[in-house]
């Protein structure tokens, strides 16, 4: 196997592609054009390869391009499945289903390029949606312009070459911050880490309201969490066990706004009266909490929709252009109106 491996790889050299692109041409993907198939069929009977046999994937309408959908590890603190992602994955999904195409769960995890190159290097698939950039920004950067082709859910950099589908996570934790100014409140707290592109864009949304409404931002009523209620729980604690004076927060996701509530009512405060919340994302679960959860919705079944209509632009060997999708604010019990 190491010497097969060898082998492609000087065939990728020579060819100026990548590996994978070596592999789908080898196995005859459409995802590949017919020139650059030639080109390195050529290659690999000079170089002797013996590739292996193609995987069959044909329909009454000829090959069917192939789609696994993975999740880098770290921007959850280890969980790797989270209710917003899963709603992701339905609406993933559905576009597929539609198009009369299958889709894969990848159990893999990548946490750096190297586990990123390997994963779409040793992949059976045509092409892959990666569910969140975690902190493998320049990673997905760097492997896109060397020729993998993929599209990834997360938020749109300044620098960024490669495809992604995004909420506006600036303006969502603007609309957040702005509604609970708007009602009054004076000292809102931001809960959630910020060391992801997509969530260190809801904190500066949050910050750009607070200063249009004339409220200085306090590095105190910041509290870095991760994903999840207990997380949210111990946040609450300390700020109040700090003596910390807060009435409203703007939580970075909404299974850490319902662990701030929880928490906020086992110490004996009352939401929204004493402290108003609000969450972000609109997970099925938010309107059947108790407060209801005054939340920022994203579109699933419309990111779906576009991440797999971009994905499979990209392996017809055309261009996709990264979308930002509007965010609407749901207001409900938890922030009072």
């Amino acid at each position: 196997m190491r010497a097969r491996a060898s082998r492609l790889q000087d065939i990728a050299r020579q060819a100026g592609v990548s590996v994978s692109t070596v592999s789908r041409a080898l196995s005859g993907s459409s995802a590949v054009n017919a020139e650059t198939r030639r080109r390195i069929r050529e290659l690999a009977e000079a170089a002797q390869y013996d590739a292996p046999p193609r995987r069959a994937r044909h329909t009454a309408g000829g090959d069917r391009p192939s789609v696994m959908v993975v999740m880098p590890a770290a921007h959850a603190g280890g969980q790797t499945v989270d209710p917003f992602s899963l709603g992701l994955v339905g609406g993933i999904s559905l576009a597929m289903r539609e198009r009369g195409l299958d889709l894969t769960i990848g159990h893999a995890t990548p946490v750096d390029q190297r586990g990123l190159a390997d994963l779409l290097d040793s992949s059976q698939v045509d092409g892959m949606i990666f569910l969140g950039q975690s902190q493998l920004h320049e990673a997905l950067n760097r492997l896109f312009r060397d020729g993998r082709r993929f599209v990834v859910w997360g938020a749109v950099a300044p620098d960024q070459d490669y495809c992604s589908v995004g909420s506006d996570n600036g303006r969502g934790g603007y609309r957040a911050a702005h509604h609970l100014a708007r009602l009054g409140r004076k000292r809102i707290a931001f809960l959630g880490d910020t060391h992801t592109i997509e969530l260190a864009q809801r904190h500066q949304g949050y910050v750009n309201a607070l200063r249009e409404a004339g409220l200085a931002p306090d590095p105190r009523l910041h509290r870095r969490c991760r994903l999840v209620p207990d997380a949210a729980v111990e946040a609450v604690d300390d700020l109040l066990d700090q003596g910390v004076a807060f009435d409203a927060i703007v939580a970075v996701s909404d299974l850490v706004a319902i662990g701030a509530i929880r928490a906020l009512n086992r110490r004996g405060l009352s939401v929204p009266h004493d402290v108003a919340v609000v969450g972000y994302d609109d997970i099925e679960i938010a309107a059947h909490a108790h407060p209801a959860l005054t939340t920022i919705r994203q579109d699933t079944a419309k990111a779906g929709r576009l991440l797999v209509a971009k994905l499979l632009r990209l392996l017809a060997g055309d261009q996709a252009m990264s979308e930002r999708l509007s965010t609407d604010l749901i207001v409900r019990e938890s922030c009072g109106a």
